[in-house]
Formats: structure tokens, C-alpha cells, sequence
């Protein structure tokens, strides 16, 4: 008996794809680094809508690239810098003492937002702000 023909392929995964450490260099838009992300920001939501959002979000300002992004108003797809000090939880042993500012993007269209730490083309998401004001007071 022969076997029915699928309509569907496997393919082989692309071989020139390279995401070494030395592949950054030649990318202009943001990567999303989700190592560092504190569990607080997490552990106590249950807005899957938010979620969805953000992740959109990170989608959108991804195609957007570092430089559109410092050349959009904060309260849209840019970003802004808060101190330190304004942070409501404890800082992560990794935010070293020379660190005295996080950056800030809006997570959502509420005015939730996502902070984190540049480190060239790489952004370390440390804390969302799931629910308004657990990060900051505005």
C-alpha cells in the first residue's frame, strides 16, 4: 500500500542563522533579556490581558530599533530614566552601587511600565510593574 502524500514539510532550520555574542553587533533594534527579572513582578498577577499587551509591546518596539526609540516621547514607545532611589522594592545584589538610574518603558497603555538596565543592545528586564505603582509611585 503507498503512503499517502502530506501536504505538509519539514524543513531543514535555517544554517546562517548566528546568534553568538558577536552577532549583536551588527543588529540596531532592542533584545529583551528576561534573566534577571525579579519574581515580585510576576508571582501576583492575574491580568493575562497585561501580559499579552506587554509582550506586544516588546514586539513593536523591537521593529522599532534604539534609535526611533530615543526619538519617541516616553509616554509612547520611548524611555526615560528614574533614580534609584525612587524604586519601591529592594534592588536586585546584581544592580551594582555605581548604578544610580533604571530605565523606564510604558509595559501597557495604562501607564504600567517595565524598568530595566541598557547594557549596549541588550536590555535587562529587572522588575514589571504588573500592577500600578508596585514598582514606583508615579
Amino acid at each position: 500500500m503507498a503512503k499517502p502524500k502530506s501536504r505538509y514539510k519539514i524543513t531543514e532550520p535555517n544554517k546562517k542563522l548566528d546568534i553568538s555574542k558577536d552577532s549583536l553587533n551588527g543588529i540596531e533594534y532592542p533584545v529583551f533579556c528576561f534573566k534577571h527579572l525579579q519574581s515580585n513582578s510576576i508571582q501576583n498577577c492575574k491580568d493575562f490581558e497585561f501580559f499579552y499587551s506587554f509582550l506586544d509591546r516588546l514586539r513593536r518596539l523591537s521593529e522599532l530599533g534604539w534609535k526611533e526609540i530615543r526619538n519617541t516621547q516616553r509616554h509612547g514607545f520611548g524611555m526615560e530614566k528614574i533614580s534609584v532611589d525612587q524604586i519601591k522594592p529592594k534592588l536586585p545584589y546584581f544592580v551594582t552601587p555605581e548604578v544610580n538610574h533604571l530605565m523606564v518603558f510604558r509595559a501597557h497603555g495604562d501607564n504600567r511600565t517595565f524598568l530595566g538596565i541598557q547594557k549596549n543592545k541588550l536590555f535587562h528586564i529587572i522588575f514589571i510593574e504588573s500592577n500600578f505603582g508596585d514598582i514606583y509611585n508615579h
